[in-house]
């Protein structure tokens, strides 16, 4: 059986994520660290089991909030709750997502994704008019594929 320090160091492990662009000006494309919503769930399932944990959304003050109930190996049950923010996509899942992805986060998981800081990028205008990040090279980053492949590159 684990203790609950093991399973605290389970829980704040490092796990794979991917960087997307938070914000675009001129002169460069700001990009962050995240995990999604499915890896905060297969993390939980890893440490607890699938039924070691269970999540509730609820709405106070007009926010949507998550409660995230977790059973550790003594048998008692520990619940945090937290709220978060629509995205710039599919606002509705977004806002469950990230409310989701905001409670893991009391519990330790993605907590690393803190001190990776932030990756700032070229960017270089298309015909379009627009910014978009850009490699060393001035090419494009086109797709989520092409950032996340160049920046743990550059990062090596």
């Amino acid at each position: 059986m684990k203790t609950n320090r093991e399973i605290e160091e389970q829980l704040k492990a490092p796990m794979n994520y991917k960087w997307r662009i938070q914000s675009i000006t001129d002169y460069k494309a700001t990009c962050v660290a995240y995990i999604d919503a499915r890896d905060v769930m297969d993390r939980l399932d890893e440490v607890f089991g699938v039924d070691g944990w269970s999540d509730e959304f609820y709405e106070a003050d007009g926010k949507l909030f998550c409660k995230l109930t977790c059973k550790f190996n003594d048998g008692y049950f520990i619940s945090k709750s937290d709220t978060g923010s629509e995205s710039n996509v599919e606002k509705d899942k977004g806002l469950v997502s990230d409310t989701f992805k905001r409670t893991a986060v009391k519990f330790g998981i993605g907590r690393f994704l803190y001190s990776l800081g932030f990756e700032d990028l070229k960017v270089k205008k298309h015909i379009n008019n627009k910014n978009y990040p850009a490699d060393d090279k001035g090419n494009i980053l086109w797709t989520s594929a092409d950032l996340n492949n160049y920046i743990s590159l550059k990062n090596k």
